[in-house]
């Protein structure tokens, strides 16, 4: 069994990851890390900060904040527990201590912690190689709730890259052709932004040919998906050596 300490607990998305492990025979929430210790109550012990943590655990799966990070990252290096990061909107210098800290510690971090979407990341790469090469039109376009503040989305960017990648890094990202009065060029790779209601999120990515169009579609009903992603991640980290991975290297 693997144990689990939930770095911000007591947000929604550590709610959330807490009813899942308390149904799954294979992970347990040995502790939680939250500043508001009382704001929920938990079937296991919650502290205030790692230092005051006197638990030790298989891995941390994180949904805090970014401002929590360096001391995560510091925690994880000096006790050599393996980090689901999930937290986003990371600064640059946070990222590049994320890859240092790596070295040191086993650490998964992904755009997106849903196995459908990093399914389809795969998907859209080998549609790319067979597709592209015979000169299909690539077309993504994201759809996201009215309090997303990012455009286009980390999901987004990443499936572009998971077809460019594929593509040799041959085709230039267009966010907006409103400045524009011309014909579309073939190494195009569009990326358009919808906001509004409560859509938690949906990814279409198009493959437009002569005649055909394929499409490559993921749609998210609940964070629920994020949390069960981040839970398969911990179940994969838990004793893997130091590196930097990510959510393809769980679904192989």
């Amino acid at each position: 069994m693997v144990s689990i300490i939930m770095h911000g607990c007591n947000g929604h998305m550590g709610q959330v990851i807490s009813d899942i492990v308390a149904k799954d025979d294979d992970a347990k929430i040995v502790a939680g890390i939250d500043p508001m210790v009382d704001a929920k109550q938990n079937p296991y012990p919650v502290f205030s900060t790692l230092d005051e943590c006197t638990i030790k655990a298989d891995v941390i799966i994180d949904f805090s904040t970014a401002k929590a990070i360096d001391h995560l990252l510091s925690y994880a290096v000096k006790n050599d527990t393996p980090v689901v990061l999930c937290t986003t909107g990371l600064l640059e210098e946070q990222i590049q201590a994320v890859k240092e800290a790596s070295t040191k510690v086993a650490i998964l971090r992904s755009a997106n912690m849903s196995l459908g979407v990093n399914a389809i990341m795969k998907l859209v790469a080998e549609a790319a190689k067979v597709l592209a090469t015979a000169g299909f039109d690539i077309e993504i376009v994201e759809k996201h709730h009215n309090q997303k503040l990012d455009a286009p989305s980390g999901t987004a960017i990443a499936l572009a890259d998971s077809i460019n990648e594929a593509m040799n890094n041959s085709y230039e990202y267009i966010y907006n052709r409103s400045d524009k009065r011309q014909k579309r060029d073939a190494k195009e790779l569009g990326i358009s932004a919808v906001r509004g209601g409560t859509i938690v999120g949906e990814h279409e990515v198009f493959f437009c040919g002569t005649d055909e169009v394929v499409e490559i579609k993921h749609t998210a009903y609940s964070k629920a998906i994020f949390a069960k992603g981040s839970v398969q991640a911990a179940k994969f980290l838990a004793g893997k050596p130091a590196s930097l991975y990510q959510m393809s290297d769980v679904i192989g």
